[in-house]
Formats: C-alpha cells, structure tokens, sequence
C-alpha cells in the first residue's frame, strides 16, 4: 500500500469521529442540561489554550525518532478521554475531559499534514489526495451521526465519537508511515527545539500569516458551535442538518482532488484573499436565516472559507518557516487558527447565541473582514519563495 493512501486512510480514521463530535457534542451537552454560555466556554477552553498546549505539544513530539509515535500516544489518551465523559458527571468533569480529549486530537492533524507534504514532496503525489480522503469521512460523520441521532438520541454521538477515537489510534499503529522526525534520524535535545520555536515567534511575517489564516479560519466558531442548534430552532431535521455539513465538506473535497491545478496557479496569496472574501459573504447570509434551498449553495462557500484558507496557510507557513522548525511552524499557526483565536470566537459565540441566535454570525463576518487586511497585504506582496519551501503537489 503506497504512503498517499495510507495516510488518507488515517486521516479518515481521525475526521470520522470529529464529523460526529464538532456539530452534534454540542447537541449532547445542550441535551444533558448546558446552556449556550456554558458550552460555549467548555468548546473555547482547549482553543484558547492551543497557544500553550500546541506548541509544546509540537516540541514534546519532535523528540521522538519517528512521527508516528507521538501520534499513537495522544490518540490513545484522547480515547480514555472522550470515554471518561459517559461516566463522569458535572460541567467540571466534563470540561477537563473534554479539554484533555480535544487538545490531543487537534494536534494530531498539524502533526500529519507535516509528514503528509514530506512524503508528498519525495514521493510526488498531490497532499490533496490524502486530506480528500479524510474530508470524505468527515461527512460520513456528518451524515452518519445525524442520522442516528435523529433516531437514537443525543448518546449516540459520544459512542461515535470514543469508537472513532480508538480507531485513529490502531489506523495510527498501522497505517502511518515510518517516517522520522529527523531526516538524519537522530533526536534534537530539548533545548535546540524550544530555540527553533523562539525564533518563529520573533519572526514578523511568520506571525502576520499565522494570524491572517487564524482570523479567517475563526470566523466558523459560531458554525461549528451553534449551527445544529440554530438550524433545529428554524425546524430543520437533524438528518438535513448532517446533509447540509457534509455539502460543505464534499466541496471542498472537490476542491482537494481535482482543482490543484487552478490553485497552483492563483497562488496561496490570492487563495488566501478569496478565503477571506468568502467568509465575509457566507456569514453575513447566514445571520438572516436563509431557506434551506439557499444554504446548500452558501455551504459551498466552505470550499474558500476553510480549504483555500487552509491550503493558503499551509503553503504560506512553509514558505517562510526554515525545515528544522516545520512541526512547530505548523502547529503554532494551527495552535492559532484552530486555538487561540476560534477560542475567543467560540467564547463569544456562546453568549451570542443565547442573546440574538443567528445574528451572531454577523461578528463572524466582521471578523472575517479584519482577516481580509492581512490577506491583501500578502496579495500585494506577492512574496518570493523562501528557503524551505515544500511544493504541496
């Protein structure tokens, strides 16, 4: 079996359980007698911690010889984790349990995508082969869970998401390749690694992108959060509910397989931009309660607010980060966009939604908006390729 579909397979093996845990966990707790603020701070408290948990993560993880290692263990405690919250109870429980669970799993893809463009790169195969793969299993955990749910009740949701999350562990064992942390397979000591991290974090341009991406990419905070409940309030079926989140992931993975070459061509500046543009025009249509027949088509807009963002991120970060700080590149810029900044979003998505219901999406749009200057900046500049640049095809 070739590395492009084993890593596809693993990256399915994690995205099925968080296409069942990112739109219906929440549906869980608010079921289990949580109120909007309340979720919205239990979703928020691991992203704002990313800024702290992902980097060291990245580091803990770059002392091991092979990638895949690091990879095991934290999937493993993420399983215990997420299993922990059917048998403990109290928002505390819930919280640490939940914080514990979600803080491991997100850094597990930042971590993938890293070994992913490597092999990719060596072996030269287009990265959006594998990351399809794993989008296509987001929606059957979209759609999947959905439909269980519509017919089973909320628990249904916490068993996908436990089973899915012990199978990311073995798909971990078995699938990922052995790829070495270090090309010259030796193990860098602490000390050199927590350097490369200082240096990413004085670099201006470095920290500019992280951020523009990390705007771009927080403005789903209230999608992701609030979404299902906004969605069962107009009357629409936790069934349509799953169809709709898997139409916005099946484009994008349209976008992975089968418009590289359009996205080679306009450059991760101009996909950045477009991703911001995006953003602003689905949030602000969301906040009026548009049909269903209108959301299928607004739900397309996903293939720019999240995949060109993401795609733009990955290739911008590459650019500029050295290869010896590649893991920790990617996982601050992740720590920022899937952390720090969505976490701020989620916090005050929770209080939106209790207090104008899906109007809260126009601070998503506002914020997608601030997103947008940074984006232009590098639109302008148009920068040159750097040293450690890693092709993405």
């Amino acid at each position: 079996m070739d590395s492009a579909l084993r890593l596809g397979l693993f990256y399915a093996a994690v995205f099925i359980g968080s296409g069942a845990s990112a739109p219906y966990m929440p549906v869980w707790f608010r079921v289990h007698g949580l109120t909007g603020a309340e979720i919205g701070l239990l979703l928020s408290a691991p992203m704002l911690a990313r800024a702290i948990t992902g980097p060291a993560l990245a580091v803990w993880a770059d002392g091991f010889e092979l990638r895949r290692s690091p990879l095991v263990v934290m999937l493993f405690v993420a399983t215990l984790a997420y299993a922990a919250i059917a048998f403990l109870h109290g928002y505390l429980a819930w919280v640490a349990c939940w914080f514990i669970a979600t803080t491991l799993l997100s850094t597990v893809s930042p971590l993938t995508d890293v070994l992913a463009l490597r092999r990719a790169a060596r072996e030269q195969f287009n990265y959006g082969w594998p990351r399809g793969i794993g989008s296509a299993a987001y929606i059957v955990g979209n759609v999947g869970a959905g439909f269980l749910l519509a017919r089973m009740g909320a628990n249904v949701v916490l068993v996908w998401t436990v089973v899915a999350a012990l199978l990311a562990t073995g798909a971990a064992i078995f699938l990922v390749p052995s790829e070495p942390v270090h090309e010259t397979g030796e193990r860098t000591v602490g000390r050199e690694r927590w350097r490369g991290l200082g240096g990413l974090l004085r670099d201006k341009e470095f920290m500019l992108a992280a951020f523009t991406v990390g705007a771009i990419q927080a403005t789903h905070a209230f999608y992701y959060g609030f979404s299902a409940l906004v969605w069962r309030k107009q009357g629409i079926s936790e069934g349509m509910v799953g169809l709709l989140w898997g139409f916005g992931v099946a484009v994008e993975i349209g976008f992975l397989w089968f418009l590289e070459p359009w996205r080679r061509r306009i450059g991760p500046e101009r996909l950045l931009l477009l991703g911001g543009l995006g953003a602003v025009v689905r949030w602000g249509a969301f906040a009026f309660s548009p049909p269903v027949w209108l959301l299928f088509p607004l739900q397309a807009l996903h293939t720019l607010t999240f995949t060109a963002t993401f795609l733009a991120g990955l290739q911008l970060i590459q650019r500029i980060a050295p290869p010896q700080s590649a893991s920790a590149a990617q996982t601050v810029s992740s720590a920022l966009s899937g952390g720090l900044l969505i976490g701020l979003a989620t916090l005050a998505s929770g209080a939106l939604f209790d207090a104008v219901g899906a109007k809260g999406y126009l601070a998503m749009a506002a914020l997608a908006a601030f997103g947008l200057i940074g984006a232009a900046h590098f639109a302008r500049m148009n920068p040159p390729e750097r040293s450690g640049v890693v092709n993405l095809e």
